[in-house]
């Protein structure tokens, strides 16, 4: 029997993980949990009183019934996003969306976007068209576990699935906790540290109808869901703990759903609500690629009428796939094993969709405009040798290796200190060393600035992290004592709340920086931060007229007194910051320089740096 309650709970879920990604609610990705707690109460629901019922548990047909709900509306929308995605995006994408759409079809893609290191929560200027498959995944391996689990627990009786429900709810939850101040792209898309809140939703069944009563607790959960939508972002650490807000609040207002306020029925039981509850799973499917793939498609974010234009389109997506896709076939009277190989051939169709988009990628970038340029994109998004020998240190890590390079044997030692915006520069400072006859040693850190500021944790990056590794590297660098330090930072990251004046905070991680340094050596040179591209260059120029991806802005220079400041926008800008500098493709990404650019301005940056009378 379907319960109108939970059906306007779905439409609330739908609509919280669709404005977040419209960037319209910035905790709206609860939306995720609140599905997973209806999963959990629902699927066990039936799993139990079949169980009660019967005396056991028909789990080809369980399986079957689930396939039926599921697959058909998820492959649809699979191949119709892979469809549009091939036409709409560069060639060079294929690899990629390939990549993607089988780690979908496969039901792991949680895990696999997870290896890939592919941040749900800051995601990067080509972010996936596939990617919140993710929590689908997690729901199809918890429909194939949970009801194995179930079965054999309940061959013990009742207290007995009560309690082992109950203990797995609680080692996830810890495990979640865990794993999300350690491992949080792991713990945001893994199936155990998600188990909890699906455990949640089923240990609602045992609890007691009269413990029900508190008719001022769906206020309460209403609270508690209007809280983590409008307080939580992109930067809060998720799931974890900050999840049982959102989790318990759903919870409480499942649990009372026969004490709901008036306006709480009236809300939820209406045509609309109703209507949006049932499509809510196509609409999930659908808003994703309708707003991602507009955007990569044009090459920067949409803008505020467009995101709005482009969940109207998802809304009517979601209808007409609810009424000609999912529901007939969720309806038909279909065998089990007409299901099974439905399921087994449209699975392989999808894998080999997959190897098929793949494998007709191409590297080549053929740009369009005044003037033609063929690009091995490969050779345009190499990153620097720092990248594949260790030595740039990842989210996670706190200690740089000894990363030495130039002349191993002289006395005179320079080094590079700073983010990835001073790893960028590195082939052009390690060629420098070469020719000069210096040992240079390269300490790089993803995300973390040279410049002394907090930073919030957002997505992998944990501040705990960056703090230890710039200690680490500040008291190597005061035991070597260099000849010079040569840094560089990042200069759009954004400060943490409690800081209202983003200049004195930059200025103050600056002077702290040069009093540190100036411990270790006589000479401090700070590379100002290159121009800051507004789009994915490389992706831009495969796509479109060359000429509109010449919006890189320049970057002011903000460096105190104290450093030797090295300004490079000069050398990469004119009146205007071009994608393509002396037939040179300036960036490898939407943020920093190419190799080959870095190599192309080392005459400015030796001039530069023996203008400091340093190395003359």
């Amino acid at each position: 029997m379907r319960i109108l309650q939970i059906q306007g709970l779905r439409a609330l879920a739908a609509i919280l993980v669709v404005f977040f990604h419209a960037r319209l609610v910035p905790g709206g990705f609860i939306g995720v949990d609140i599905f997973y707690v209806i999963s959990g109460y629902l699927i066990t629901g039936l799993i139990l009183r079949e169980i009660e019922k019967t005396g056991r548990l028909d789990l080809k047909s369980f399986y079957a019934r689930r396939i039926k709900r599921l697959l058909p509306t998820s492959v649809f929308v699979l191949f119709a996003t892979a469809v549009f995605a091939w036409v709409l995006l560069p060639a060079i994408n294929r690899d990629a969306l390939g990549r993607d759409l089988f780690a979908a079809a496969a039901y792991i893609s949680n895990y696999l976007f997870a290896w890939w290191q592919n941040d749900y929560q800051n995601l990067n200027a080509t972010p996936s068209p596939f990617i919140h498959y993710w929590s689908l995944a997690v729901e199809e391996q918890f429909y194939l576990l949970w009801p194995l689990f179930i079965l054999i627990l309940a061959r013990y009786g009742k207290k007995i699935v009560l309690l082992g429900i109950a203990t797995t709810t609680v080692l996830s939850l810890l495990f979640s906790i865990y794993l999300t101040q350690t491992a949080p792209i792991w713990a945001f898309y893994s199936l155990p540290t998600r188990a909890w809140e699906l455990g949640f939703g089923a240990l609602l069944l045992f609890v007691p109808p009269h413990s029900k009563k508190l008719r001022y607790l769906p206020w309460i959960a209403l609270i508690g869901v209007v809280v983590s939508s409008v307080n939580f972002d992109e930067n809060t650490a998720f799931p974890g703990k900050n999840a049982l807000l959102p989790v318990l609040a759903t919870v409480a207002l499942i649990g009372t759903i026969h004490y709901w306020p008036p306006i709480f029925n009236d809300l939820s039981n209406s045509r609309i609500s109703q209507w949006l509850g049932g499509i809510s799973y196509p609409l999930y499917l659908w808003h994703w690629p309708a707003l991602v793939l507009p955007s990569t498609a044009l090459g920067r974010p949409l803008s505020l009428v467009e995101r709005l234009l482009c969940i109207l389109m998802t809304i009517i997506l979601a209808h007409f796939t609810s009424k000609f896709i999912e529901n007939p076939i969720r309806h038909r009277k279909i065998s089990v094993r007409t299901v099974y190989i439905g399921a087994a051939i449209t699975t392989i169709a999808s894998l080999l969709a997959g190897i098929a988009i793949a494998t007709s990628t191409s590297t080549m970038i053929s740009t369009r405009g005044d003037k033609k340029y063929s690009f091995d994109l490969v050779k345009v998004m190499e990153k620097p040798a720092v990248y594949g020998d260790s030595c740039h240190v990842n989210y996670g890590e706190d200690q740089s290796g000894e990363c030495t390079y130039g002349d191993m044997e002289s006395s005179k030692t320079i080094v590079l200190y700073g983010d990835s915006h001073a790893a960028q520069w590195f082939p052009a400072i390690e060629k420098f060393a070469k020719e000069n006859s210096f040992k240079l040693i390269s300490l790089t850190k993803s995300a973390c600035p040279a410049v002394e500021v907090p930073r919030a944790d957002q997505g992998a990056f944990k501040m705990v992290n960056c703090d230890q590794w710039r200690k680490n590297s500040i008291s190597r660098i005061q035991k070597i004592r260099p000849l010079a330090v040569i840094t560089s930072s990042f200069q759009y990251f954004a400060p943490p709340s409690g800081y209202p004046d983003r200049d004195k905070w930059w200025d103050m991680g600056q002077r702290k920086l040069l009093r540190k340094l100036n411990l270790g050596t006589d000479t401090i040179i700070y590379i100002s931060d290159t121009p800051h591209p507004s789009r994915d260059i490389p992706s831009c120029l495969a796509s479109r007229n060359s000429n509109s991806c010449d919006s890189t802005e320049k970057t002011p220079v903000k460096v105190i007194s104290g450093f030797q400041t090295v300004d490079p926008t000069p050398w990469l800008c004119s009146n205007y910051c071009p994608a393509i500098v002396d037939g040179i493709v300036a960036y490898r990404d939407a943020s920093h320089i190419s190799v080959a650019m870095s190599l192309h301005l080392y005459p400015k940056i030796e001039e530069a740096l023996r203008a400091e009378g340093l190395f003359s």
